[in-house]
């Protein structure tokens, strides 16, 4: 898969969409969350905001801040919220000029192909769509998204009510999308209030990246700050399974 450099060091071909094991995603709150996630071994952390949501949005400066702690030394993505379609554009230009590698951003099915494009084109090839469990079948959206230029797609939970992600799919629905994502060329992630255990349940499904935050977090609550026990276990985890998948 070829993708677009950015200004920063970082190659993006770390992207790799025939990648055959998942890389594990950390959702960070500040630049000291990021600092830890990344000395524990995160593929991506992705700078978010607990307090506001499944997407809630930093403020640009504290992006800043986050892109300066890790200094390259992974990939970095935020979140550029739900925005409607006023704000789509000028919110993921807002992140964009942070200097973050990649940025997310909530994408319904009901948004227009001309829209799609617009978004993708205002992140330079560097959008990822982040489509809600409870929509769901995330699959059937893969197909637009390739074609107006996005990065990749990941499914996560909208309501942070105490359900996982596999309480709102099924296991073959949540196939059927990475499988969808890796014939379009487009990188695949799977969150959603995962625990620990569901990284076994989920990388033999294909994901690119699985995304973590509350099960990585003091008493399991997204809010509170980053466990790093926890961290480091779900790096241990995603490493056995990438040495199974290559065994």
């Amino acid at each position: 898969m070829s993708v677009p450099r950015v200004s920063r060091s970082f190659d993006l071909r770390s992207f790799d969409a025939d990648a055959p094991a998942p890389r594990l995603l950390v959702s960070v709150r500040n630049a000291d969350e990021a600092d830890l996630a990344t000395h524990a071994g995160a593929d991506l952390v992705d700078a978010k905001d607990p307090e506001r949501g499944a997407l809630g949005a930093l403020p640009a400066a504290t992006v800043r801040a986050i892109v300066a702690q890790v200094g390259g030394r992974t990939l970095a993505s935020a979140v550029a919220g739900e925005p409607d379609r006023a704000a789509l554009v000028p919110a993921i230009a807002a992140m964009v000029a942070t200097g973050i590698d990649v940025v997310k951003v909530a994408v319904g099915d009901a948004v227009s192909a001309d829209d799609l494009a617009r978004a993708a084109e205002a992140a330079s090839g560097r959008l990822i769509a982040v489509l809600f469990a409870e929509a769901g079948d995330a699959a059937a959206l893969v197909p637009r998204l390739r074609r107006a230029g996005f990065l990749g797609a990941m499914i996560d939970t909208a309501g942070k009510d105490g359900r996982r992600l596999t309480d709102h799919l099924s296991l073959p629905a949540l196939a059927a999308f990475t499988r969808a994502c890796r014939d379009h060329g487009l990188v695949s992630g799977l969150a959603g209030s995962l625990a620990l255990s569901d990284i076994a349940v989920l990388a033999p499904l294909g994901p690119h990246y699985l995304g973590f935050r509350g099960g990585l977090c003091g008493a399991g609550d997204r809010r509170q700050a980053l466990d790093p026990v926890r961290v480091a276990e779900a790096v241990r985890l995603i490493r056995a399974s990438a040495r199974r998948d290559a065994a």
